[in-house]
């Protein structure tokens, strides 16, 4: 061999060994990864259920990949907005600032909207209300990490129902997210902190009213005399439709429409989930999803299980209906996605962005405690209290989210220290019914907790946003109407959630384990070799990847 041809060859080699490498390292990446959260899904909806699931959805995922059955938010409140941001960002709402869906920002002085942002046109319809983006979210996502990883070459598109389920997990850098407006129109919508226009196949997408396919009666998937799951249909517990005299199978969608906020009904029906996986299906296939060497992100939030939840309740024969036909929108998506990406090139992971209560007057009735708390009166007896002692008013200037904010100027002008309030305040709602715990800013800011409910409001309180009083509500205690089920505390029922792993790279097996929701995202960066959101502090769950 002459010296011309050996550097040829070497040199030839030497390209042949780096593209291999190169090749390799991506090779050992999925394609695409796909985040699904299911909002209002608690933990035991999976065992309680299980006999009814089929083969191809939510059992496949049990039985080819990884489930922690100990998986908690470390977190109050268990909301949407703070769910989705924590689950994907790897930190809590002391740290991304999501503290609740709406809450009062004392800067701005009124209440704001989690994903809400003036900045912004809405994309797809002429409503205010679809000004949106992430900007109130602080810190980055592991979709962000992706896109930086990459050279902003792998794809983030975020779908959901709820903007929020479609905005926070996206992050940032989001190529786009899409989100569905109901009301009289019944379309896609986003806004143009994504771009100025729709893809065209957006646009066709809409133009087919793809909302009025869904429009039909919805009745149980199997007999309704098989569903022993769940509590008779006929009962005290549920609010149901406007104009159908009983929350009772079956449901004309189609008829009740005009009377349920028109195309909003589909999203308390199951057929919101499936509007949803259609979508996400469509998005596979024309935006290319896992199609070339950078690993694309989708994230999927199935909203329509949340709507049920709050207007049936969760021992309801709809709750049990809703997640059987999830289970088959689940066994679709995973059928697509074996077909266009291939079988042993995606990554999946399910969990849930907060459970939910039994409703407590269906717990009462049968000798369980459970509780309505008047908010209306608690907040009288504080006025009255605070005006008795310090002979003045308005000294709170708001309360949300199980918080009080103090009037700072009035405290100023009267010369009067916050903390002596706060401490007064502290002593004084401790003594109501149904308070269980009561902490002051400068305790979530300075103490360490060794009860199991401090950490998690101290986790739940960002020190510039948050407030100056935070109490908790005792075990199924909650505010709201006597028919439906809600969420938001730290209780076990609020922070248990479903935590599943499937597909390449990931290990087959459960663990009992307990873990957390802020371990979601770095376990994600791992399996991706990325680098973790900027703020996360959860761990790496080495179990569910394959070593």
């Amino acid at each position: 061999m002459t010296k011309v041809s050996f550097r040829i060859f070497i040199l030839l080699f030497t390209h042949s060994l780096y593209t291999f490498c190169q090749t390799n390292s991506y090779a050992e990446k999925p394609k695409l990864l796909i985040a699904i959260v299911v909002d209002q899904m608690r933990y035991d909806y999976i065992p309680r259920f299980f006999n009814k699931y089929k083969d191809r959805g939510f059992k496949r995922l049990l039985d080819k990949g990884f489930e922690f059955r100990n998986h908690h938010f470390n977190y109050i409140p268990t909301y949407t907005g703070p769910g989705h941001a924590s689950i994907f960002t790897g930190s809590t709402p002391q740290y991304h600032g999501i503290i609740a869906n709406n809450w009062y920002d004392k800067f701005e002085k009124k209440s704001v909207y989690c994903v809400s942002d003036s900045l912004v046109n809405p994309i797809g319809t002429v409503s205010e209300q679809e000004k949106r983006s992430p900007r109130r979210l602080l810190t980055t996502t592991f979709a962000d990490s992706n896109r930086i990883d990459t050279q902003f070459k792998g794809k983030t598109i975020g779908i959901s129902i709820k903007d929020r389920g479609a905005i926070l997990p996206a992050g940032h850098s989001a190529n786009r997210a899409y989100w569905f407006r109901g009301k009289d129109e019944g379309q896609w919508v986003s806004s143009d902190y994504y771009g100025s226009s729709f893809p065209k196949w957006v646009t066709n997408y809409n133009k087919t009213q793809p909302a009025n396919t869904y429009l039909k009666t919805w009745n149980t998937l199997l007999p309704i005399n098989t569903y022993s799951e769940s509590g008779p249909d006929n009962n005290n517990y549920e609010k149901g439709f406007s104009q159908k005299a009983l929350p009772t199978f079956p449901y004309n969608l189609k008829k009740l429409k005009e009377f349920n906020g028109n195309y909003d009904i589909l999203k308390q029906s199951p057929f919101g989930n499936s509007l949803v996986t259609d979508f996400a299906i469509k998005a596979i296939k024309e935006e290319n999803l896992g199609k070339d060497i950078y690993t694309d992100i989708l994230t999927i939030s199935y909203s329509s299980t949340d709507y049920i939840g709050h207007n049936f309740g969760v021992n309801s024969k709809e709750i049990e209906d809703t997640y059987l036909r999830l289970d088959l929108e689940i066994e679709k998506l995973l059928n697509v996605l074996d077909k266009e990406v291939g079988e042993n090139e995606y990554t999946l992971f399910l969990t849930a962005d907060h459970g939910a209560v039994h409703v407590p007057q269906f717990l009462k009735d049968h000798k369980i405690p459970g509780h309505y708390f008047n908010y209306k009166v608690f907040i009288e007896k504080i006025n009255t209290y605070l005006h008795t002692t310090f002979n003045t008013n308005n000294l709170i200037i708001n309360s949300s989210n199980n918080q009080l904010f103090l009037n700072y100027n009035k405290l100023e002008k009267l010369n009067l220290p916050c903390s002596v309030v706060t401490n007064k305040l502290q002593e004084f709602i401790s003594k109501q019914p149904y308070i269980q715990h009561v902490f002051t800013r400068s305790q979530l800011i300075q103490k360490s907790f060794n009860n199991k409910i401090g950490p998690l409001v101290q986790n739940g309180f960002h020190q510039r946003l948050s407030g100056d009083i935070a109490y908790v509500l005792t075990p199924a205690t909650i505010t709201y109407t006597n028919k439906g089920s809600t969420h938001g505390s730290p209780q076990v029922y609020d922070t248990h959630v479903p935590l599943l792993f499937f597909g390449k790279g990931i290990a087959v097996g459960k663990s009992y384990t307990e873990t957390s929701v802020v371990d979601i995202a770095p376990t994600i960066c791992a399996l991706l070799a990325i680098a973790q959101p900027n703020a996360s502090s959860g761990i790496v769950l080495s179990e569910a990847l394959k070593k």
